[in-house]
C-alpha cells in the first residue's frame, strides 16, 4: 500500500499483523474442538473451519507480503480442503447409516421374538 498516508499505512500493517495471530488461536481452539468432539459432525465443522482460516491466514499473508504465488497456494489449500471435508462426511454417513441398519434389524428381530 503506497497511498502517502504513514500512519494509515501502519494500521494497516498491525492490523495484517494481528489478523494471522487471532486466527492462528482460533486455529488452535478447533483443533481442540476436532479432538474432543464430542459427536462426529462436531469434528467435521471444527476441520472444515481450520481449513477455511488456514486459507484466510494464507490471503492475509500474500497481501501483507505482497507475493502472488501465496494466492495459488490458497486455492490449492481450498481444493484439497473441500476434498477432504467431503470424503469425511461420506464416510461419517456411510458408518451412520450402516449402524441405522443394524439398529433397525435388531429391533425387527427382538419383536418377531416376542
Amino acid at each position: 500500500m503506497h497511498s502517502g498516508n504513514i500512519a494509515l499505512e501502519s494500521a494497516f500493517g498491525i492490523v495484517m499483523t494481528i489478523f494471522p495471530i487471532v486466527l492462528a488461536a482460533m486455529v488452535v481452539l478447533c483443533l481442540i474442538r476436532a479432538i474432543r468432539g464430542p459427536r462426529i459432525a462436531d469434528r467435521i465443522v471444527a476441520i472444515n473451519m481450520m481449513g477455511t482460516m488456514t486459507m484466510v491466514i494464507i490471503a492475509i499473508l500474500a497481501v501483507k507480503m505482497d507475493e502472488g504465488y501465496l494466492v495459488d497456494i490458497c486455492i490449492i489449500y481450498a481444493m484439497i480442503s473441500f476434498l477432504a471435508v467431503t470424503l469425511l462426511t461420506k464416510v461419517y454417513m456411510g458408518v451412520y447409516a450402516e449402524r441405522k441398519k443394524k439398529e433397525e434389524e435388531e429391533s425387527h428381530d427382538s419383536t418377531t421374538v416376542d
